[in-house]
């Protein structure tokens, strides 16, 4: 009955709730759910009057949320289950922060990935919703880089640069997380309803708070929580002094996880947050997805090695070097298209697309010439 109680205590306890920590560190699940519906009292420790109302119809509200969960395709998994991230359990060692804190009692998932594989080499990009061009494209090409390396981009799909993160990771056809503030079945916003859907086609849309949930301003500071612990590292990009992100960051800092930061321009507010917490030594200064391998990887860098390392992209003719700069992942464009825009003959255009195609980098569809996969990656012996 564990997990069954694991998730009834879930509807009555608001997650991140730091007291909730402190009672399953001496009893049981069980133990605490029998406590809050009133049929037994915990040695040396009181249940808060709040919990015990909620509880008034908590079968029903069990019963309720199962089904609303498998109308929307979730499900519920906590610790002991198979997918079980055991790393989330490192929140019950650090002190709450904002009044949240503690391993979550379970998680909604939505998405057929398990998440202790999906998340075990992941890294968090968070940073501002009001992003500048700047930000929006160097998380975009940061969860790119990151995602055709092999690593999980992390983040919760906020607008700005949360919802950029995702999109480069998808663009590379690889899985990303979103952790929610919300339901797992709300689409919050609701303009990124597609994009929800997508990250759970490959990836997981997941949230410990139950079906149905809306978000609130405390939701969002203890969902950081979860985004820091599932992750490796988390980088943050786009900053403000007092940005939200800078919550998930310092998370991640308590949990001995690397922290990173992406600069921007030294005049811009926008990135000030960022800035200090580099200044401070709160995060280690990152300009690239390489940069973040390396730092999460524990390798080291072999700095000799830069000199010499050359992607297939470097190989490429100068010709085909601009042609492919020319082409976009989304929008097919025809080679009269390509060669107006990086200022070729339609002739070199063709050209290099034939020694492209043969590369496997472009695709010819029916409206024109996509790109295929990335060439300024690492060539690996």
């Amino acid at each position: 009955m564990t997990r069954l109680d694991r998730m009834a205590l879930s509807l009555v306890v608001e997650p991140g709730d730091p007291r909730l920590t402190t009672l399953l560190a001496e009893h049981e699940p069980g133990r605490v759910l029998a406590a809050v519906r009133g049929d037994r009292t915990l040695p040396g420790a009181r249940v808060p009057d709040a919990w015990r109302e909620r509880a008034g119809d908590l079968d029903l509200a069990v019963e309720t949320t199962r089904a609303r969960a498998a109308a929307s395709g979730l499900r519920w998994v906590c610790p002991g289950d198979r997918g079980w991230p055991e790393r989330l359990g490192d929140l019950d060692h650090v002190e709450p922060l904002h009044g949240s804190g503690g391993s979550p009692l379970g998680l909604w998932l939505r998405g057929r990935g398990e998440l202790d594989t999906t998340t075990e080499r992941s890294v968090a990009v968070v940073g501002a919703r009001d992003c500048t061009t700047y930000g929006a494209e160097c998380a975009s090409d940061l969860g790119a880089d990151l995602a055709d390396d092999g690593w999980t981009v992390i983040s919760g799909a906020a607008y700005g640069i949360d919802g950029c993160a995702h999109r480069g990771a998808l663009a590379m056809d690889r899985p990303t997380v979103a952790v929610l503030a919300c339901g797992a079945d709300v689409d919050y916003p609701r303009s990124h309803a597609t994009l929800l859907g997508r990250i759970a086609e490959d990836g997981l849309v997941v949230s410990e708070q139950a079906p149905g949930q809306t978000p609130i301003r405390s939701r969002f500071l203890s969902r950081n929580r979860i985004i820091a612990a599932l992750s490796i590292g988390t980088v943050v990009v786009e900053a403000a002094v007092r940005s939200g992100s800078l919550n998930t960051l310092h998370w991640a800092d308590q949990l001995g996880r690397v922290t990173m930061a992406l600069p921007g321009p030294v005049t811009s507010k926008a990135s000030g947050g960022a800035h200090a917490a580099v200044r401070e030594g709160r995060a280690v200064l990152v300009t690239s997805g390489a940069d973040v391998v390396e730092e999460v990887g524990g390798l080291g860098a072999d700095e000799s090695a830069e000199v010499v390392r050359q992607t297939e992209f470097d190989l490429l003719a100068p010709a085909a070097r601009s042609t492919l700069d020319g082409l976009d992942w989304r929008e097919p464009l025809s080679a009269a298209a390509v060669a107006a825009r990086v200022r070729l003959t339609e002739g070199q255009v063709r050209v290099s697309l034939g020694d492209l195609e043969g590369r496997g980098l472009v695709r010819r569809e029916a409206a024109g010439w996509v790109l295929e996969r990335r060439a300024d990656v690492d060539r690996h012996a």
